[in-house]
C-alpha cells in the first residue's frame, strides 16, 4: 500500500516527497482510517508534512496514530535520516528536542558518536514500531 517509499523516504534514502505523495495517492488502502490522510494529500500534496506520513504509516501497519506513537516515530525517522546523511548538527537537534522520545535509543548506541551504530538502531527502532 505504498507505506515502502515512506519507510524509505523517512528513513533518509533518496526518494522525493513528490514521489511518496504519488505512490500513496496510486496505491491506496482500503482501511478507513486511511482515507483522511488521502484525503490531506490530495489537498495539500508535497507540503505535507512528515509528521502526516508517519501518521498514515502508522495507520496503515493497522495500529492507532497515538500522538505518543507519531512523535516516537518521527525521531525514529529523523535520527535514522540524520545518520544516512551525516548530518551532526541535525541529528544533535533531534536529539535534544526528542530526548523523551529516544532516551532509550541514545543510552543504547552511546549517544551520538557513531551514527553507523545510531543510525541502525533507529532503523531497527523504527522497524519494531509497526510490528
Amino acid at each position: 500500500m505504498g507505506f515502502e517509499i515512506v519507510d524509505r523516504y523517512l528513513l533518509g534514502d533518496p526518494v522525493s516527497k513528490p514521489e511518496v505523495v504519488a505512490a500513496l495517492l496510486a496505491e491506496r488502502s482500503p482501511d478507513p482510517a486511511a482515507a483522511p490522510f488521502y484525503r490531506a494529500l490530495e489537498a495539500v500534496g508535497a507540503r505535507a508534512a512528515d509528521e502526516a506520513f508517519v501518521a498514515l504509516r502508522i495507520v496503515l501497519a493497522g495500529k492507532a496514530p497515538a500522538d505518543a506513537t507519531v512523535r516516537r516515530v518521527r525521531a525514529l525517522a529523523a535520527v535514522a535520516r540524520a545518520c544516512a546523511t551525516g548530518d551532526r548538527a541535525g541529528l544533535a537537534a533531534i536529539l535534544k528536542r526528542d530526548q523523551p522520545q529516544l532516551s532509550d535509543l541514545s543510552s543504547a548506541t552511546g549517544g551520538a558518536g557513531d551514527l553507523a551504530a545510531l543510525g541502525a538502531a533507529a532503523r531497527a527502532a523504527y522497524v519494531r514500531s509497526f510490528e
